[in-house]
């Protein structure tokens, strides 16, 4: 197991009712001045937006509104709320939804103590050096940026979908009702647990010394989501399988399941050139399609450790190893097939050549290789790419 340091300072309110309870909580912490940042419609259709002014407004808080965040959330709209916050001193940013508005409002937080553009950040050129507080009520499982340290954001502009990690990131709190939950429709459901699946798997599949309890809480976390996955395609307003994708979208993505190994996401930021470049892909299907390519791809550098996933999540019981972790594949595969995922880039109506350009935006301009279990430069992600046809 290698060194690492674990920190998750995000205090979590959990279970049924407890956005009721924003209000109270925002001003126990002591702000007054409010931006609430939700998304476009379905806030106000369940009710939820009312109960949250509500809340807010018996507890005499001061709110800033900035409504609007789009799925993939855009720079444009970031660099918005970075002005509407320096204008109206505002001291915490309350997110209301799901990854899209928390990576938004977290963006917004950063920007808003600097002089900085936001994108700096995404771009690498800079590292946030201090940030809004951000509180947040979920009402989607997926992401995990209730409590992770990521922040992604679209620049329309440029057609790129960048991510920076930093530990001003986190969220202070996050209120997570399963029942806000409810009114999910499946394909955002399967696409949150595709989601949650691939933040525990990328900090699987990784080149690592033993790391036997981290990897059985991974086992034990995808095992739990599979299970509580085949229930809510059927009965989407359980309460309890809710409960269970809900916990561990953020547990998959707050770096538990990451102990003691080293962890590059690569799937992500192929999934990351793929939405940037073609907005309409919503990040959890287009993780499905790569996940299995990628794995096909690389699974012969250690099969090993495929075959263990193979035989710990999904049972398979054959000796040999590449057989083995071919088999886990085909079930991984299988079950996203199950939740009614798309399984090939043609599923998008996106151009077939589209691989060079998905391939240069991935390893940015062919500047840079992503790692892997080798290092995957242009030709290889290409191919990978190519192969999800």
């Amino acid at each position: 197991m290698l060194d690492f340091t674990y920190y998750a300072p995000t205090k979590v309110y959990f279970g049924k009712e407890t956005h009721h309870n924003v209000g109270k909580i925002l001003k126990e912490y002591g702000y007054q001045t409010i931006m609430f940042q939700y998304g476009q419609f379905s806030i106000k259709q369940s009710g939820l937006y009312d109960e949250v002014m509500i809340s807010l407004a018996e507890n005499n808080l001061t709110v800033i509104e900035m409504g609007g965040v789009e799925p993939n959330p855009k720079l444009s709209f970031v660099r918005k709320a970075v002005q509407k916050a320096k204008e109206n001193g505002v001291e915490m940013i309350l997110a209301v939804g799901g990854g899209s508005v928390l990576d938004s409002a977290k963006a917004t937080a950063v920007g808003a103590v600097t002089d900085r553009d936001v994108w700096d950040f995404s771009s690498r050129v800079a590292q946030p050096e201090a940030a809004l507080p951000v509180g947040c009520i979920l009402t989607h499982a997926a992401a995990g940026s209730e409590m992770s340290s990521s922040c992604v954001i679209t620049n329309t502009e440029l057609h790129m979908k960048r991510g920076f990690n930093s530990e001003f990131n986190r969220c202070k709190f996050a209120i997570c009702n399963p029942e806000l939950t409810f009114t999910v429709g499946k394909f955002q459901t399967a696409c949150g647990i595709v989601d949650i699946m691939a933040h525990t798997m990328e900090r699987y599949f990784t080149v690592c010394p033993s790391t036997d309890l981290t990897d059985r809480i991974a086992e034990g976390l995808l095992k739990a989501v599979i299970s509580a996955g085949r229930v809510l395609m059927n009965d989407p307003c359980n309460y309890d399988a809710r409960a269970t994708v809900m916990w561990a979208s953020s547990l998959s993505h707050n770096d538990l399941t990451g102990c003691g190994r080293e962890n590059t996401l690569a799937v992500h930021q192929l999934e990351h050139a793929l939405s940037g470049e073609f907005d309409h892909i919503a990040h959890g299907a287009g993780l499905a399609v790569l996940f299995p390519a990628w794995a096909r791809f690389i699974y012969k550098k250690c099969p090993a450790r495929f075959a263990q996933f193979a035989r710990r999540v999904f049972d398979i019981n054959e000796p040999d190893a590449e057989k083995a972790a071919l088999l886990g594949i085909e079930k991984m595969e299988d079950f996203f097939r199950f939740l009614q995922m798309p399984l090939r880039l043609r599923e998008f109506h996106i151009p077939a050549d589209a691989s060079n350009r998905l391939a240069d935006l991935c390893t940015f301009g062919q500047t840079r290789s992503v790692k892997s279990y080798t290092e995957l430069d242009f030709n290889k992600i290409k191919a990978i790419f190519e192969s999800c046809y």
